[in-house]
């Protein structure tokens, strides 16, 4: 399985860093189009964690994630409900998993895009460069919606 790179995921930092307005919701559209159950599995969290907060969060890192997995050449296929469906109960005994013995191998092998999953795992537990962080609860709420994310592209590649 390829591996998205730390170099990737930074070319997708500076792409999607700097849209505009038109041009972000350009790339939303068109990665959505292209992963219509992935998007609306992803926008279903805010719901279903009351959290309204999660909402430009997920779409913020669906296009982020989206785009590193296309700057590393990484063609995926559509993911299916049946991938989602098959997917839940091994993730959420993973987690189960981790977050007894907070072991990163756990999360990196189970979702097999190790740079990602670092990478979310900074993302949501380190201070923004205007000092601004997350809650817990959004931080942990937005980690589990993108690992899953990240897990269900990673079986998706072609």
């Amino acid at each position: 399985m390829k591996h998205v790179s730390l170099a990737s995921i930074e070319k997708a930092i500076k792409i999607v860093d700097n849209l505009d307005d038109d041009q972000l919701e350009n790339i939303t559209e068109n990665f959505a189009n292209a992963q219509p159950n992935l998007i609306s599995y992803v926008l279903s969290a805010p719901e279903e964690y009351d959290n309204d907060e999660l909402e430009g969060l997920l779409i913020y890192y669906f296009c982020l994630i989206s785009e590193a997995f296309k700057q590393e050449g990484i063609t995926l296929r559509e993911v299916t409900e049946e991938d989602i469906d098959a997917n839940e109960e091994p993730f959420f005994q993973m987690l189960d998993e981790y977050f007894e013995t907070e072991n990163e191998e756990i999360l990196e092998s189970f979702c097999d895009q190790p740079n990602l999953a670092q990478f979310m795992a900074i993302e949501v537990s380190t201070d923004d460069d205007d000092g601004s962080s997350f809650d817990e609860e959004t931080a942990t709420q937005l980690f589990i919606v993108s690992l899953s994310m990240i897990t269900l592209m990673n079986r998706a590649i072609v």
